[in-house]
Parts: C-alpha cells; sequence; structure tokens
C-alpha cells in the first residue's frame, strides 16, 4: 500500500518548525533526544505471538500491496509450499489495489485498509510490509508488539530516530526483522565477510559502490492510474504524519520517491542496494563516525514529464561515510547518467573486486603479493538480486531464531548512515554521529536530526 495515517505525531514530541540551512542548522541545539524511548506501542506489553515450530505452517499477511507489495505476495505465492506459509490478509488504503491482491491470492482473504485491523488476527505469524516509507516504522513496530515477525523494505524508515525506535522494538519483542535489501541474500557479500574476517585483505581501507541510471523523462514518474481517487484512496491517512500536508494529489500518490515529505530520494531508494551488501560485506557493520553528502539537479529531468512538479530531491547524490574501524565507504547514485563505479573493498594488503554474476576476485597490493594469494572464487550461489531467496531466509529464522541476512543491527547501522547523509545534503553540513549518546554533531555543535515538521518539506 502506499499508505498512512491521519493520527498526529504517534507519540513522537514537537519539534521546532524548521531547521534553517548552513550556518544557522549548525547552531541548533537538539531538543529532546528522540532517539531514546520507542513511540510506537509504547502503552502495550508486548504479545508474544505464537511458538512456531520447524514444520508449522507460518500464517502471513500483507500491509502495502502496491508495485512493491505485489512482488511480495506473487513470490510468496509462488513458494508457498517450500516455505509452508499460508496468505490470509492484506491490507492498503486503495480499494483497488485491495481487490487485486485478493483475487490474485485467491480463496478467502481478508481485506482491509488500516493496519491495525490486520494485527488484531491472533493466526497471523508474520508481516510483509511495502508501504510508502513514512509508514514503515509504524507498521513495524505496531506488527512487532502484536506479536508478528517483520519483513520490511527498505530503506527501513523515513528518519532516523524511527530506525532506533524498530531496534528497541525488535529488543523487546524478540521477533524476527528482515529489511527488505534482496542483494543481501547473494552469497557474495557473505563470502566476502568470510574473507574479510580471516585478515585477507588486512585493514579495511575504502570500499565504493554506485547505483545508476539514466531516464530522460525524470526517475519515478510513473503512470498515473484512472482509478485513484478521493473515493478509492484514504488519501488522508496516506499522509499520516507529514508536516507538509497537501489536499488529494494523485502526482504524489505515484510518484512519492521525488517528494522529500515521503521519500529521501536516491539517499532512500537506490543508495540501501549497495550500502546493505557493502556493510554485511565487512563481517561487523558499525555505526558511522561522520557522514556527508552532496546532490543537486542540474539536468531537471522532470520537464519533460508535462503535468508533474520538479522533484524535491536530487538528481544525483555523493556519499562518504568514515567509521571507527577506519574503513571509509563511497557511494554515488544517479538518475541522470548511468556509468558506475567499480564496486569494490579495499584492504591495506589486497582488494576485493565485487563485480557481478555469482564471483568475486581477490588481487593482492604489491607489497603484500608475497604474504596474499591472488584468488577467483566462482560459482557462488544465490546469486544476484533474488527477492524469494531473501524471504525464505526470512521464514527460516522465523523457524529456528538465528539472524536473518538483512538483520537489525546492520539495518539500523545502515539506516543511520542514510539519515546522517540526508542532514548533510539538505543543511549543507557534515554529520558527526556519537553512537553511545546517538547524538549528531556539526563543528562540535548538537544538531536536532531530522524528523517530521523540523524541516518545511518533511
Amino acid at each position: 500500500m502506499d499508505n498512512t495515517e491521519k493520527k498526529p505525531a504517534l507519540g513522537l514530541e514537537t519539534r521546532r518548525d524548521f531547521i534553517k540551512k548552513a550556518s544557522t542548522a549548525a547552531a541548533v541545539v537538539a531538543a529532546t533526544n528522540i532517539f531514546k524511548t520507542p513511540v510506537y506501542g509504547q502503552n502495550q506489553a508486548p504479545s508474544p505471538g505464537r511458538v512456531i515450530g520447524a514444520n508449522d505452517r507460518i500464517v502471513v499477511g500483507y500491509i502495502g500491496v502496491g508495485n512493491q507489495g505485489m512482488a511480495h505476495v506473487r513470490s510468496q505465492k509462488d513458494h508457498a509450499a517450500d516455505n509452508n506459509i499460508v496468505q490470509v490478509a492484506v491490507c492498503d488504503l486503495s480499494k483497488t489495489r485491495i481487490a487485486d491482491a485478493q483475487k490474485y491470492i485467491g480463496g478467502d482473504i481478508q481485506g482491509c485498509d488500516d493496519h491495525r485491523k490486520l494485527l488484531e488476527r491472533k493466526d497471523i505469524d508474520a508481516v510483509t510490509i511495502a508501504t510508502v516509507d513514512h509508514w514503515h516504522a509504524p507498521c513495524a513496530i505496531d506488527a512487532m508488539q502484536a506479536g508478528k515477525h517483520v519483513y520490511v523494505e527498505k530503506p527501513m524508515t523515513r528518519y532516523m530516530g524511527e530506525a532506533f525506535e524498530v531496534a528497541d522494538a525488535v529488543k523487546r519483542t524478540g521477533k524476527v526483522l528482515q529489511i527488505g535489501s534482496q542483494i543481501c541474500s547473494d552469497a557474495r557479500w557473505h563470502k566476502a565477510a568470510e574473507l574479510i574476517k580471516a585478515g585477507k585483505i588486512g585493514q579495511m581501507v575504502l570500499a565504493q559502490d554506485s547505483y545508476m541510471r539514466n531516464n530522460p523523462k525524470g526517475e519515478w514518474n510513473y503512470d498515473i492510474k484512472q482509478w485513484c481517487t478521493p473515493d478509492d484512496l484514504n488519501w488522508e491517512r496516506w499522509q499520516g504524519k507529514v508536516h507538509n500536508k497537501k489536499a488529494f494529489n494523485a502526482d504524489s500518490y505515484f510518484r512519492w520517491r521525488k517528494y522529500y515529505p515521503y521519500c529521501g530520494g536516491l539517499l532512500g531508494d537506490l543508495i540501501p542496494h549497495r550500502l546493505h551488501p557493502l556493510m554485511l560485506a565487512t563481517g561487523n557493520p558499525e555505526f558511522p563516525n561522520r557522514v556527508v553528502c552532496l546532490g543537486n539537479k542540474a539536468v531537471h529531468t522532470d520537464s519533460n514529464t508535462p503535468g508533474t512538479p520538479e522533484r524535491d530531491v536530487p538528481e544525483q547524490v555523493q556519499l562518504i561515510a568514515e567509521f571507527p574501524s577506519g574503513l571509509n565507504i563511497l557511494l554515488t547514485s544517479s538518475s541522470i547518467n548511468q556509468v558506475g563505479l567499480t564496486s569494490l573493498i579495499r584492504g591495506h594488503k589486497a582488494t576485493l573486486y565485487m563485480g557481478g554474476g555469482d564471483k568475486i576476485e581477490l588481487k593482492p597490493e604489491p607489497a603484500y603479493s608475497e604474504e596474499i594469494d591472488p584468488q577467483v572464487i566462482e560459482h557462488l550461489e544465490p546469486s544476484g538480486e533474488k527477492i524469494h531467496e531473501m524471504e525464505k531466509n526470512w521464514f527460516s529464522c522465523i523457524r529456528s531464531g538465528e539472524k536473518p541476512y538483512g538483520n537489525i543491527d546492520l539495518a539500523v547501522r545502515v539506516q543511520t548512515v542514510i539519515s546522517l547523509a540526508e542532514m548533510s545534503q539538505r543543511l549543507n553540513i557534515m554529520c558527526e554521529f556519537n553512537e553511545k549518546t546517538r547524538k549528531v554533531t556539526s563543528g562540535g555543535k548538537e544538531i536536532q536530526p531530522i524528523t517530521y515538521g523540523t524541516l518545511p518539506l518533511s
């Protein structure tokens, strides 16, 4: 569903109206620390849910059945027997999308437009969440509080404070959360982690990757469907907690990735596809020390799609994150040029070329060629970005209690980088992060993290 609720801030405290850019932003003193206390379901004891045995069938519901939500519906239906699951309910804010999902699954499938109604069902063990970004945290936390395991699409949350609320909920409820960055199922990244932990490249130095597209008509300018009307869509609920509310707007509904109130743009949509696997491959994902990000709109591709406003978000971004171990990660993403960077992880003694397909290559530095042997490791499976492999891993971990590929420890660290990058780019600052206090500073001055209402477009 690309769905939302009109509930005010669901417990979040009121902030200043906005943070001014550049030097003014650096002088803002942070308000009450929003990272400490869980917001959703905080007054309720979590439901333990059902204990699922190795041979038990898992009952699944779906919150959000738009394009990505239906990808999960289709995949899980195709592999229902292999995963021993049954699909029983769908939730969306569009009547059309509910009906389409019910028809596709077949049988007596419940449909509703309030995720809390779906979560009331005691028989549901797990939910897949594929909503608009600002609904990820409320739905995920409510689901875990209700005793359900969660598969939530990336980015895990819209803002950084919510990421820690989700992490707190995972630890409080003991539920299995899988982040929907499907490339984390690719065996190349797990093999890279094995080599790095074994010291095969020495001290990590610099990792790099990119996600590049070139769309002349503007990325994410999806077709607007005729069924999208105020009668079909619960627009007020869809907008939910966003500060910059507007009257019914089909462009915002279908093209929400262009607009800051709903999404961080390339940072929220494409960068996670590269950042999750890179941080997984380190073998020990860390919170960042510092993050800086640049972005701009130089081509104005939206002008080639009549009737759509120009995007809020950049058409290209470059992100650099520094970690306590000394590793730097460089990522770039674009919707105006599709030539990318070579995917690799540099160490002091050797470099891992991640390439593509089902192989990786280890090349020693000349100074360490006597110590490190070159390797080409091929036929690594599973390979690629396969949604059913990520789902299979999630269901397996629900039964075994093991950590999934996209576990919360990885997901919250990735989201911290993404959110700091958005702050850096939008406020024109370098963001410094303290893992212990969860505070953000710039030039020694504490900065209020972006959340709903702290910027005009939020």
